[in-house]
């Protein structure tokens, strides 16, 4: 586990507190007049007063809202998760926008595909939507039985996911809900209507905390940012921060990314979290080798919100916990509220920062 000295001298200076508080007596409640002695030749005390401490920011979930992104009204509402393309011929996405949170992780080929998360909001269309992989599994597994949308999958990984803690609403199961774009390309043409896919998961896991809070506020420290950016030798993702909008500009493979409604995609944090990655023991039929992404752990992360950069670690025990990021100081990191992108970035890469 990674050290937080900063927790263990905090609980020290508390307890030394309390310990003198005890020596001297505390606040015993009313004192009788008769019991304190007066002198008429004591002095008033001329010392002067004592600051106050100043107070801890608070941060958690504000009430009623999403426990995602942090969004009003997204309290206890059902989750889907689903699996969109992230290529050039992808854009524009559809619904994309919609989602509370968004993860990248890499695939075959050094590629990558977004696993996007839908409660607050749900739109009218998702997609493209693309295939599932091994590891969907461990990073679903804090938002509850949800229902997850996907294509499809390898033969070899469909009994996995059966035996998954989801609801499958793939285009297996929920046919219905998926139709072709005639306006885009195979395999980039699959949409989905999100709520159909609902009516095949009326039992969906409804948005719980998964570890994430939120300020209106940033934390101190940090430092200013104008973009950071992340490549794999299929792929890319980069954050530059818009100061009008007051939120990063997502940009997708070399280009500003594109959303059917018109305008970027747009963080308002952007976590860039580096894990460890290894052979899957999956591929496709070409010979290209899924990577198993690693979620289960600790590890290190920056985290990127208004128009800063923190570094700062993260720590998840087991499947069913979420992931919790800390500030150096030991103290929970955190997020802008609005849609939040989390990047799993191998940790062999380095992300570039400017």
């Amino acid at each position: 586990m990674i050290a937080r000295p900063a927790r263990a001298a905090a609980a020290l200076v508390a307890g030394a507190a309390l310990f003198l508080a005890a020596c001297g007596g505390g606040d015993a409640g009313p004192v009788s007049s008769s019991a304190v002695p007066t002198s008429p030749s004591a002095s008033p005390s001329t010392s002067s007063p004592q600051p106050l401490p100043t107070p801890s920011p608070s941060y958690g979930i504000p009430p009623g809202a999403s426990p995602f992104s942090g969004l009003p009204g997204g309290a206890g509402k059902p989750v889907l998760v689903v699996k969109i393309d992230n290529t050039r011929a992808a854009q524009p996405h559809a619904g994309l926008e919609a989602a509370d949170l968004v993860y990248v992780e890499e695939v075959e080929w050094s590629l990558t595909r977004l696993a996007a998360v839908f409660s607050t909001t749900l739109p009218d269309v998702i997609g493209p939507v693309r295939s599932a992989r091994i590891s969907d599994i461990d990073i679903v597994a804090p938002l509850g039985r949800v229902a997850f949308s996907n294509s499809g999958a390898q033969s070899k990984l469909l009994p996995v996911l059966a035996e998954a803690n989801i609801i499958d609403v793939s285009a297996g199961r929920a046919w219905d809900a998926f139709y072709n774009d005639p306006g885009r390309p195979a395999p980039v043409d699959h949409m989905a209507d999100p709520a159909k896919l609902m009516e095949y998961a009326p039992d969906a896991a409804t948005a719980q905390d998964i570890g994430l809070v939120f300020s209106e506020e940033p934390p101190p420290g940090g430092q200013p940012v104008k973009s950071v950016s992340v490549t794999w030798p299929s792929s890319d993702i980069s954050f530059t921060w818009d100061e009008a909008a007051g939120n990063f500009i997502v940009g997708l493979n070399g280009e500003e990314s594109r959303s059917t409604t018109g305008g970027p995609q747009r963080a308002a944090t952007a976590v860039i979290q580096s894990v460890v990655q290894t052979d899957s023991g999956y591929g496709d039929r070409y010979g290209g080798k899924t990577p198993l992404v690693e979620v289960i752990g600790e590890g290190t992360a920056l985290v990127l919100r208004d128009g800063r950069m923190w570094s700062v670690t993260w720590e998840r025990p087991d499947m069913a916990s979420g992931t919790r990021y800390y500030l150096s100081d030991g103290s929970p990191m955190p997020f802008a509220i609005g849609q939040e992108w989390i990047v799993l970035m191998d940790r062999t890469l380095k992300p570039t920062v400017k």
